[in-house]
């Protein structure tokens, strides 16, 4: 399984995490089943947030891996928090606290591993976040920190009061969503493309060393659909099936093999419960394809090269 360092922290991690967004989909037998053959292939980064099932995705991975018997040494956790559902986004020192001592309880954990601050909050005060981010350390109950969804003038606006290193920032990111990549190859041109989304998020995450976890790597838009073996993307259907074939691969895998071909710092989130699925998308990191079939997936997804 390949590796990249989380951050700056000298933590070495898989380059594919498995997404728990959907776990309380399935039932008890199927969810240890899908944990278990995640461990057993070298994944134990497992991604969660407060908001995923309301928490009910938490409390059944905890069970879960109970049932299991899994050491909690084995994993690496990672949880979000900032999502008040329906209301608001909420990074006040109050509810950060407060949300992570709900989900250590659902996880059944005394710490996580990482936590990240889950879309930004328009009204953050970065002194709270840092108050906050600084007892959670001092008491054991979070190791690292990053964030979610966003753009270099808003973690350097954290950075003025926060201590601790940011190692993480979750987006967005796949052939079809690649606006980070665009706005750097279409640079200084009136194409769409060449418009910048997030700041230039990309360079400012290599040159600060943030490790960029691309989320919905099979989705298009924002949760459209999934754009593999989908007829509005027969081109890149195409391309990727051929790549398939040459590297004896499923299509997932030859995604995650085409987002960590970048020389970013990136992991993978995987969002499927299906065992098959997944180990699929795990083959695709230990194979690294060539510039030219980067670039081939790139065109075939509709984007240009000047």
């Amino acid at each position: 399984m390949k590796t990249t360092e989380f951050g700056k922290s000298g933590k070495i991690v898989p380059s594919i995490a498995v997404g728990c967004m959907r776990l309380n989909g399935i039932d008890e037998p199927a969810r240890e089943k899908f944990i278990g053959t995640a461990l057993d292939a070298g994944l134990y980064f497992f991604d969660h947030a407060d908001i995923y099932g309301r928490g009910e995705c938490e409390e059944v991975f905890a069970k879960a891996v109970k049932g299991l018997g899994v050491s909690r040494d084995k994993m690496f956790l990672q949880s979000k928090c900032g999502i008040v559902p329906g209301k608001m986004f909420d990074f006040s020192k109050e509810h950060i606290l407060s949300a992570v001592d709900g989900i250590l309880k659902r996880l059944n954990t005394d710490y996580i591993d990482s936590l990240l601050l889950h879309r930004p909050d328009a009204l953050v005060e970065p002194e709270e976040v840092a108050e906050a981010f600084d007892l959670l350390e001092k008491s054991g109950k979070v190791r690292h920190f990053g964030v979610s969804n966003m753009h270099p003038g808003q973690i350097e606006l954290l950075k003025t009061c926060v201590k601790q290193e940011l190692c993480a920032d979750q987006l967005q990111f796949s052939p079809v969503h690649a606006s980070m990549i665009s706005a750097g190859t279409e640079v200084n041109m009136f194409t769409e493309g060449a418009v910048s989304r997030d700041g230039y998020i990309l360079d400012y995450c290599r040159l600060n060393k943030v490790t960029v976890q691309a989320w919905s790597p099979f989705q298009y838009g924002f949760f459209k659909g999934v754009y593999l073996n989908n007829p509005e993307f027969p081109e890149l259907n195409r391309v990727i099936g051929e790549l398939a074939e040459k590297y004896h691969l499923n299509a997932e895998g030859v995604v995650a093999a085409w987002i960590l071909r970048h020389p970013a710092q990136m992991q993978v989130i995987t969002g499927t419960m299906n065992v098959n699925r997944l180990l699929s998308i795990a083959a695709g990191a230990d194979v690294t394809i060539t510039r030219e079939e980067w670039y081939k997936v790139y065109i075939a997804a509709g984007h240009i090269l000047p």
